[in-house]
């Protein structure tokens, strides 16, 4: 099969081999029309400009590298697509690389990967102690660095949500409702932002002169949230309502209060926390707090561009708010809600008392 080249696609448009490479690398002085004419070749023939020729012939293209941590899970990968459609919009490149491992050898090998791709500033979205978010923006510079999953006393720029704010809306909005057992469903406690979120719940509940009547702590997963779920609803005397860290754990806890014969929110009130785009979908949608991915990801590629070109000078630590989302998940502590607790628990000892006499029968 014959390779289509610049010669090609200038036939077939009817200009210039000058024309067409004037197109690809958004060079001056091309007509809106002669333009369209050349792109309509390019795709008409499926002609893929090389890139890395581009490069070894001295024509950059403008490139971002995001360095991320797994894109399964929802907020990341929101993250990322936010970053790529913004990048997009400015006509500049992002090379994603994805991390499953966080220790110093696996970040400091994805570093150096992106910069040898000749990236012209780095998005870090990896949870990192202080000393291990120093030592990367070290190793990068003279590359600008944004860090997106940091502590608040990292001192290197940081673009990150207000962990505080968040759990007080979360704690405020069940306190509100007459919640008094409340448990807590974190995430990994190798996890920056989600040490924020427990300590933010627990200093909440402190001041209102309440402790967690549970407390456990997941993977982000939905599989986790499920796992956890189980253990927290297994205590003795049950919370009236769950902080979870991510809106994934929640939809496993929802299966969990469904196994137990738990009804949300009649017998039990759930609050989420990312206000992932699925979490208006779940049944009941999700009571949940919203962090603002898409503006995170477009302020962070706002902030590097503006970096390069010498308006962006010095340290930044960027802090996004966050708000509560109301839907379906919660609801009032009422007579009925603890009737109902009271039964759903008889019924689930009467469930496991049914089954014990099977297996013995």
């Amino acid at each position: 099969m014959k390779t289509i080249t610049l010669y090609d696609v200038a036939r077939h448009a009817g200009v210039s081999y000058q024309t067409v490479s004037r197109v690809i690398n958004q060079g001056p002085h091309v007509s809106l029309r002669t333009r369209d004419k050349v792109l309509a070749a390019m795709a008409e023939l499926h002609y893929i400009p090389n890139r890395g020729a581009q490069q070894l012939a001295g024509k950059r293209t403008r490139t971002l590298g995001l360095l991320t941590t797994d894109l399964a899970l929802h907020a990341p990968s929101q993250i990322a697509a936010a970053v790529k459609s913004r990048a997009g919009q400015s006509g500049v490149s992002v090379i994603i690389s994805m991390l499953e491992q966080h220790d110093d050898a696996a970040c400091t090998q994805g570093v150096q990967e992106l910069l040898a791709q000749r990236v012209e500033g780095l998005l870090i979205n990896l949870p990192l102690e202080d000393d291990k978010a120093r030592m990367l923006a070290e190793l990068a510079h003279p590359v600008p660095v944004l860090f997106l999953d940091v502590g608040d006393t990292a001192t290197v720029n940081s673009l990150l949500f207000d962990a505080r704010q968040g759990a007080r809306l979360g704690v405020s909005h069940l306190l509100g409702q007459g919640h008094q057992r409340i448990a807590l469903l974190g995430g990994p406690t190798s996890s920056v932002s989600a040490r924020a979120r427990m300590a933010g719940w627990v200093a909440e509940l402190e001041a209102a002169g309440l402790v967690p009547c549970g407390c456990e702590s997941g993977d982000w997963s939905a599989a986790s949230g499920y796992e956890k779920g189980h253990q927290l609803l297994s205590a003795t005397v049950l919370p009236q309502a769950i902080l979870v860290a991510n809106d994934q754990m929640a939809l496993g806890l929802i299966r969990a209060c469904a196994e137990k014969g738990l009804s949300v929110p009649q017998h039990i009130s759930l609050v989420g926390y990312d206000d992932t785009a699925d979490s208006a979908w779940y049944s009941p949608p999700l009571t949940t707090v919203r962090q603002a991915f898409r503006d995170a990801g477009e302020r962070s590629v706002d902030w590097l561009l503006a970096r390069q070109r010498g308006e962006q000078t010095g340290d930044v630590q960027m802090r996004l708010p966050v708000s509560l989302v109301e839907r379906a998940s919660t609801s009032p502590v009422t007579s009925e809600n603890i009737t109902g607790e009271n039964l759903a628990r008889q019924l689930h000892a009467l469930a496991q008392l049914a089954a014990s006499l099977d297996r013995r029968n």
